[in-house]
């Protein structure tokens, strides 16, 4: 990001950072890299590596603090608890360890010139707020997701009272922000009612941070195993609570024929292994590798996303701008009211079904499958909605405009819901 004259210090705030390559994380990486590519001085306060798995990586097993240099940028790693399941009690642990650690041991670093944090980490939003106080500078939180709505429609144990006391975080460091970014317009309100004025808000939608597909699909099919002509319904990222996984176990119970995958890892993966007692036509894949995963969304024949039934305007699952990229099929078992349903309608690169519902998900797929060039039509309309409006160019522009709008670079943007909000920069919003 080009500066004026000096040289910009800038410091994010994220629990999730690289080496992480699924949910927030990537985002959060390719921010901190761009800024450093443009000539900024970025140092990054994260946590130690551990999702999806909810497991630290190997490599930073017993590290307490850590400072790395990733690709320009200064990461600062503190110490937290990591639980494998999740339930309201840990869930308040883990934030409670991340916001001690972090408070009592900030990055060393002179005073920046803003100060970015990546919410639903209610310690970090907390954190965020509390350094750009410190140095008294323009706090930009960006939200991905409100961990109070999530804690009320997840089914966690004790889910309303975390949701209580993360709601009640996230206005701390919500309201104490200059500007607020989201990633879609169904957060508008929540984060409105959370006490942040409308004309402070902005739309700052996430990319496809993934590159295109390259190697022939029947090539990645004959290396991962699936036999041709049969069809591959195939899920991948965070096996948790709220994606409500369990509907694709029973679809794989009711169709033989049909091969689910389940590619990632998650509190929920042994949950799921035990339900599915063995399925034949069930397959439990280890995250693939960065260099391989596009060709493996490529390989199967129609992608999932799913969610709970009371899941409505939560976050947009990050996996989406990664499907849309693969070109082909998305499907969504997801309320039809919530942001979800509407960006892949908006696409055009899938469908919708009820969700938690096996047999309307297995008749959708069994429609894509008798009709394989409708799959193909569906699916080449996501490589085209990925050129048009989820460009990682197009999305960090929208970040960097938020930011020096934040400094006081340039006139105030449309606030977010008034026409024209997050189109700036030639990039239309999701």
């Amino acid at each position: 990001m080009a500066g004026s004259g000096t040289r910009r210090r800038l410091l994010l705030v994220s629990t999730n950072y690289a080496p992480e390559h699924a949910g927030i994380g990537p985002y959060a990486t390719q921010i901190a890299e761009h800024w450093a590519a443009g000539g900024a001085e970025v140092h990054v306060l994260a946590g130690m590596p551990h999702y999806p798995a909810w497991r630290v990586d190997p490599a930073y097993a017993g590290v307490w603090r850590a400072e790395e240099e990733r690709a320009g940028v200064r990461v600062h790693r503190r110490r937290h608890t990591v639980p494998p399941r999740q339930t309201a009690v840990r869930r308040a642990l883990f934030e409670a360890s991340v916001l001690a650690h972090g408070v009592y041991a900030p990055p060393a670093m002179g005073r920046p010139d803003a100060v970015v944090a990546q919410l639903p980490s209610l310690a970090g939003g907390i954190l965020g707020a509390r350094l750009a106080r410190r140095y008294r500078v323009p706090y930009v939180p960006v939200v991905q997701d409100l961990m109070g709505a999530a804690a009320r429609q997840s089914g966690i144990r004790g889910g309303g009272r975390v949701a209580a006391a993360a709601g009640a975080a996230e206005s701390y460091a919500l309201r104490r922000a200059t500007l607020v970014g989201v990633i879609h317009e169904t957060f508008v309100p929540k984060v409105a009612a959370l006490g942040v004025p409308e004309e402070r808000i902005r739309l700052v939608p996430n990319w496809s941070h993934v590159r295109s597909p390259s190697r022939p699909r029947e090539e990645m099919r004959a290396r991962l195993g699936w036999r041709p002509g049969r069809t591959v319904l195939l899920h991948s990222g965070n096996m948790g609570l709220k994606q409500g996984l369990e509907v694709l176990v029973e679809a794989a119970r009711l169709d033989p024929d049909l091969l689910v995958v389940l590619m990632g890892d998650g509190n929920q993966r042994s949950v799921l292994r035990e339900l599915a007692g063995g399925l034949p036509n069930l397959q439990f894949a280890p995250p693939a590798d960065d260099a391989d995963f596009p060709d493996v969304l490529a390989a199967a024949d129609v992608l999932a996303v799913t969610q709970r039934a009371s899941v409505l305007d939560m976050s947009i699952p990050s996996k989406l701008t990664s499907y849309f990229a693969a070109g082909r099929p998305v499907l969504a078992s997801v309320a039809a009211a919530g942001g979800t349903a509407a960006e892949v309608e908006r696409s055009g690169a899938g469908l919708v079904v009820a969700p938690e519902d096996p047999r309307a998900l297995l008749d959708a797929v069994r429609a894509l499958s008798d009709d394989p060039g409708r799959a193909d039509a569906l699916g080449a309309r996501g490589p085209v909605y990925v050129r048009e409006h989820l460009s990682r160019e197009a999305g960090l522009a929208r970040i960097d405009a938020l930011l020096a709008e934040a400094l006081g670079e340039h006139p105030r943007r449309a606030a977010a819901g008034e026409p024209g909000a997050g189109e700036d920069e030639g990039a239309e919003a999701k």
